[in-house]
């Protein structure tokens, strides 16, 4: 017995059954348009942009775009462009919902979307029945994202500078320190610069012949040398090396404030988002087109059965008969 499904049965059976045919397919194109119309599918507009990220390091192993795409799909940045353009209103979610919070998440899943390309920029593509809030939603998405990293490095450089003050300022008290006690040595015992004062004590005291008053002042400026000089020599010393300490931490200083100061912007965008002038969804022929493919078959595939149930039928009948 012939297949009823080899190519010869199939166009006899579209000969036979072609006005049903012809109207599962006229029916499937009206419906198809109808139900993929705005009536039932909210048209949505696409707008885009494409950017690389600059003025950041990478944290870990991951590059700057991986790092990007993090930040950019963060709660952080989803909750303020949620709360600053009332997404929840605009797309027509009830507050009072009791699975509201996970609709909306859900929501702005299925119409903001942010990938990495594979020549490593971001793309950011949103999705919304309203084309001139698509464009909009990006920049505010990119407003969002270079206040966040600007907090980011804020809050590191801020605790860098807070750890470089108190350094310094430990730093200056201990120069300070030093300083007091070489001007008490200098009050006390009036040694001010050691080596000077060496020489002109041993010119005195031995151009005197150790007898006159000279001679005595001279004895008692050896006797402070002697047992202060060591001393003096020691601080004089530690605040050299000190200060060149404290100057050499101060440009460190000065770079890690010059950080914290930055008002820097966090990307490079190569491609501005726009204000679509078309839709991107539904794409209505396509719908059409494949709702009445799969309607034609199906009739097909219906038909060829009840054909082949009426075939046995008769066969069964002869054989008895």
């Amino acid at each position: 017995m012939d297949s009823f499904f080899n190519s010869q049965n199939i166009i006899g059976i579209i000969l036979k059954w072609k006005v049903q045919l012809v109207v599962v397919v006229v029916a499937a194109i009206l419906l198809s348009a109808l139900f993929s119309s705005p009536i039932f599918i909210t048209p949505l507009y696409k707008s885009n942009c494409l950017l690389y990220p600059s003025n950041i390091a990478p944290y870990s192993d991951e590059s700057e775009t991986e790092q990007s795409v993090q930040i950019f799909q963060s709660r952080d940045i989803r909750d303020s462009i949620v709360k600053k353009y009332d997404l929840a209103k605009h797309w027509g979610i009830d507050s009072s919902y009791k699975h509201f919070e996970s609709t909306l998440v859900w929501e702005y899943s299925q119409r903001v979307r942010i990938n990495k390309t594979p020549y490593g920029a971001v793309e950011i593509e949103v999705w919304d029945q309203d084309p001139l809030m698509a464009r909009d939603l990006i920049n505010g998405m990119l407003d969002a994202y270079n206040k966040k990293i600007r907090y980011m490095h804020k809050e590191k450089f801020g605790e860098v500078v807070l750890n470089y003050n108190y350094i310094m300022d430990v730093r200056k008290n201990y120069m300070d320190s030093l300083k007091n006690r070489a001007e008490e040595l200098g009050v006390k015992y009036g040694i001010l610069e050691y080596q000077s004062q060496t020489r002109e004590v041993l010119r005195a005291y031995l151009g005197t012949g150790g007898g006159s008053v000279r001679s005595a002042e001279a004895k008692g400026m050896k006797k402070n040398l002697e047992e202060k000089g060591g001393e003096i020599m020691m601080l004089l010393e530690m605040m050299r090396a000190e200060s060149y300490a404290f100057s050499t931490m101060k440009l460190d200083a000065d770079r890690a404030l010059l950080d914290y100061n930055r008002n820097f912007t966090y990307v490079n965008v190569l491609s501005k988002p726009f204000v679509p002038d078309k839709k991107g969804y539904p794409i209505r022929w396509l719908i059409v087109v494949f709702s009445t493919v799969a309607a034609f078959f199906m009739a097909i595939l219906i038909i060829g059965l009840i054909e082949r149930s009426k075939f046995r039928s008769l066969a069964t009948t002869r054989h008895e008969g």
